[in-house]
């Protein structure tokens, strides 16, 4: 989503093995017990496939900015981002890098025990390790300085940001970076865009965040807007070692 896609190098997990694969729009950043670049393309294929089809015959998905109901035969990608779009009271596309990310992740996971796919700046992760993400915000003090850590994910979780202020996703709000964690990476995509939505001023950082623990699946959230910040739930915020210190 972002060029350069530096924030990459701010996950850090240990001896995983990096890859990447681009389709179109899609460009993810995966790491994993090892090399499974054939195996990542062949499901990107898959998913693209299935939501490029739905979108032609069905406009209004890739359009709306309000939920959208879909027949219960859609491709899995499609009910996923639904669900979560309903869930967070957006549209369903606030759900696609999150739910791309999780479904190549979870294909994955058959051969690999741990996997991490990031999306755009949406993650899907499931580690046997704790890891620190790093945050990217922006031009504020928080961004390449804080990190958030996670402890070993038995089940696999989302962690996806929102950003009215950086790359060229659609914010209604202004927003450097709205974070959520939640169960599963869909799910913390929509409801992170519903924070960022909701943010105009420094004022409304604690109330967005509020909003978004209410929403059943929401572990933690998080907000910056300048030099202000906003986390509930579930979140460790760790400082980030100096550039320089890095490997």
């Amino acid at each position: 989503m972002y060029q350069p896609r530096s924030y990459r190098n701010e996950i850090k997990d240990g001896d995983l093995v990096s890859f990447t694969v681009t389709v179109k729009e899609t460009d993810l950043y995966i790491r994993a017990g090892g090399d499974l670049t054939p195996q990542a393309q062949s499901a990107v294929h898959e998913v693209r496939s299935a939501l490029e089809e739905y979108i032609r015959e069905h406009p209004l998905f890739l359009h709306s900015l309000a939920p959208v109901e879909v027949e219960s035969g859609a491709a899995e990608i499609v009910r996923v981002m639904a669900e979560a779009a309903r869930l967070a009271n957006v549209g369903p596309m606030a759900a696609v890098a999150g739910a791309v990310a999780e479904m190549v992740g979870r294909k994955l996971l058959a051969l690999s025990p741990e996997v991490i796919v990031e999306n755009g700046g949406d993650i899907f992760l499931k580690v046997d390790r704790p890891i620190i993400v790093g945050l990217f915000a922006g031009n504020t003090p928080f961004s390449g300085r804080v990190g958030i850590r996670i402890e070993s994910t038995p089940i696999p979780l989302g962690i996806c940001t929102s950003s009215g202020t950086v790359g060229p996703s659609l914010s209604l709000g202004i927003a450097d970076a709205a974070t959520v964690v939640g169960r599963d990476a869909s799910l913390a995509d929509a409801v992170a865009s519903g924070v960022g939505n909701r943010i105009h001023k420094p004022a409304d950082l604690k109330a967005a965040v509020e909003w978004g623990m209410k929403v059943p699946g929401v572990d933690g959230a998080l907000a910056i807007l300048g030099d202000k910040i906003a986390a509930l739930g579930d979140i460790e915020l760790v400082p980030l070692p100096e550039p320089e210190t890095q490997k």
